[in-house]
């Protein structure tokens, strides 16, 4: 197998083991009732990896040339926050006030305006709670799922 192909099949295994991973956990969690949409996206989730992997070990995949040193620096400080929302802020602080939080720190990491506009703070601040609202009531309201509690809610 040549470079370019394990920069396919390393990804893609690495993912259906994420897939593996989030759907037993979501098989083996208690109450049932409150796990039945992660239980229907664990599926998806692990449907779309095995397709993705089977892909790519059959060397079907053969988009992208990989990630080059300047766009994973890039990416760096996103995935430490997301990492953080998911091992810490979800639990302790809750879900929704973590996602709000961790949504407003990535937005302005990657925002290109500048840090110190008040007027683009405003904005932050505006799209961050309307998101917010939409996950809410499509949490909340319309698919009732059980979402972690923490300090704030």
């Amino acid at each position: 197998m040549t470079a370019r192909a394990w920069q396919h099949v390393i990804p893609s295994l690495a993912v259906l083991v994420i897939a593996l991973a989030v759907g037993w956990l979501s098989f083996t969690q208690e109450p049932a009732a409150a796990f039945l949409f992660p239980r229907i996206i664990s599926v998806v989730f692990i449907i779309l990896a095995v397709w993705n992997f089977a892909r790519a070990a059959l060397g079907l995949a053969r988009v992208g040339t990989g990630i080059d040193r300047a766009t994973l620096i890039n990416l760096l400080p996103g995935v430490a926050v997301i990492g953080l929302y998911v091992l810490l802020g979800a639990r302790n602080l809750g879900f929704y006030t973590a996602g709000t939080l961790t949504f407003l720190v990535l937005y302005t990491l990657y925002d290109p305006a500048p840090p110190n506009s008040v007027q683009d703070w405003g904005k932050r601040i505006l799209v961050t709670a309307i998101f917010m609202l939409v996950i809410y009531g499509l949490f909340a309201l319309v698919l009732q799922v059980q979402t972690p509690r923490g300090s704030f809610m």
